[in-house]
């Protein structure tokens, strides 16, 4: 015998067990969805304690504001969302006063293959965990993310002109790091 679940009204039984605070539907939302969203915070933190700690806050946020999600829209995507304004958020707080030098801006231009199809994602992000913070959020805003930099600006509180600078300055760094190993060379 074959079984179909109506997936929308199970949503929807989630939805409102959560909005009771009722424990076992906040643990099934967070099993469910753990993978992903920590996928989105070690993106944009240093390390993956911080990215702990950042996606506990989006749970948080998650779970005090899922009144506002609209059953039938992808509940994944309006989480991700949460998960990567607060890692901006989270951002903004370490990097208060910080300036950013626009000095030897220019446009990188390459005719090599591409790394990426050489390594793995854990190489790509241990790579961007060895640029700054600066870098590195707006690399994965841009990138990652599809913000513009109008967008990039606005969040971070600088200019589109630093962003776009900022973003030429991330893609040679995490180029210079991944070619820095010996195994990606062509020789």
């Amino acid at each position: 015998m074959e079984y179909s679940l109506d997936i929308r009204n199970n949503e929807r039984n989630l939805i409102e067990a959560i909005i009771n605070k009722e424990r076992w539907a906040q643990k099934q939302l967070y099993e469910s969805y753990y993978g992903s969203l920590m996928a989105i915070c070690m993106r944009y933190s240093e390390s993956e304690r911080e990215a702990e700690d950042i996606l506990h806050e989006s749970f948080m946020k998650i779970f005090n504001n899922i009144n506002k999600y609209k059953t039938g829209t992808s509940l994944k995507s309006w989480m991700s969302r949460i998960v990567v304004n607060t890692s901006i958020d989270h951002y903004r707080r370490r990097s208060r006063n910080k300036t950013v030098d626009l000095d030897g801006v220019y446009h990188l231009k390459t005719k090599e293959p591409s790394v990426l199809e050489k390594i793995s994602a854990e190489e790509i992000i241990s790579a961007m965990h060895q640029m700054t913070m600066m870098y590195r959020t707006i690399f994965n805003m841009f990138v990652v993310e599809g913000f513009s930099h109008k967008d990039i600006a606005k969040k971070l509180g600088i200019s589109e002109s630093t962003s776009r600078s900022n973003l030429v300055k991330a893609r040679k760094k995490l180029k210079q790091i991944l070619l820095s190993k010996d195994k990606f060379y062509d020789r």
